[in-house]
This record gives structure tokens, sequence and C-alpha cells, in this order.
């Protein structure tokens, strides 16, 4: 879960047999158990991971997505707030997910690289820029995450809030997979 989600009993309704079916297929694409047909499924290979969109909207998420799709957004970031909220933590590295479109369609699979816990106010350049978004400077990422948070954040908006910085990278589709 990351902050640039809506609650999740805004938006679209996932369907569990698409996601199934795209999970089926990345997996086999990223090879993530290829010894299955000898030594069965194992446990991590038959979970599906979580599944979410980025955005407040399906136009925001399905411009985000896009961003992710072209290389440009590889990082986000959520209120650490929205993830006690919800009963969640944050991600580690190495955990996997499923991104959806604006009508909640599974479209991509991420890896996260990298997580950490910071104050708003000390949000980096380079954590501002891998967002992608914007004119990718850190005073364009808090104009538009201030407003995003002050919006959306169960609680609210302060400078000093403490914010999940997650990057991540795409694992499916690829070029050479899409």
């Amino acid at each position: 879960m990351t902050a640039e989600q809506p609650p999740a009993s805004e938006g679209p309704i996932v369907d569990p047999d698409e996601l199934g079916q795209f999970w089926e297929i990345a997996k086999v694409k990223l090879r993530l158990n290829p010894v299955a047909t000898y030594a069965g499924e194992t446990a991590a290979s038959t979970l599906i991971p979580p599944a979410w969109a980025f955005g407040a909207t399906p136009e925001h998420a399905d411009d985000l997505l896009a961003l992710v799709l072209a290389g440009t957004k590889t990082g986000t970031a959520g209120a650490l707030a929205d993830y006690e909220a919800d009963g969640d933590e944050p991600e580690r590295p190495g955990d996997l997910a499923i991104i959806l479109d604006g009508r909640a369609h599974p479209r991509a699979v991420i890896e996260t690289t990298a997580v950490s816990i910071v104050p708003f106010d000390q949000v980096d350049a380079e954590h501002a820029r891998s967002e992608g978004e914007g004119d990718l400077t850190l005073e364009s990422w808090r104009e538009i995450h201030e407003r995003f948070f002050t919006a959306y954040s169960s609680a609210g908006f302060t400078s000093d809030m403490p914010v999940v910085c997650q990057r991540f990278r795409v694992l499916y589709p690829t070029a050479r997979n899409a």
C-alpha cells in the first residue's frame, strides 16, 4: 500500500480470476519457479502478490502507470500513518506487487528495491526525481505530495509527518516480454 493509493473502499473492484491469470503468465515469464514441472509449485510461487493502483482516481492511476511502464517512475511515497491505519507494514526490499490500471486490471509486476522512512521535509531530491512526476524537482514533489496527503491521508498533512519512500523496479512486462 502506498499513499498514492486511495482507500480500498473506493474505485473499481479487482477481478480475482483476471488477477490470477495475470500472475500465472507473469511468474512463467519471470521464471519464478523454473523447476515447477519437476519439483512442484513452491508456496512463494503460488501466492499472488498484493495488487494495487497508484493515484487517487482512475485517471491518476493510468497516468502514473504509464510513467512506471515508461521507466520514468521508479519510486513512490506513502504516509506511514496510512499504513498503520490500514494495519499494513511498509514494503521491504524484495517484496513483489502487481500494479493495476485505473479500471483495476493488472498491468505490471514490480519489486521493491529500497525503503526508507523519513519526515516529509527530509525527503531528498533523488527520491523526488525517482517518482517521475511534475518537473522532477524536490519543490514540485513537495507541492504534489502535500496536496495529495492533505486530501487523502488518514492523518492529514504535516511537514514532519513520517513518509515511507519506496524504490522499485519493473519486473514484468519488460521490452522483451511485453
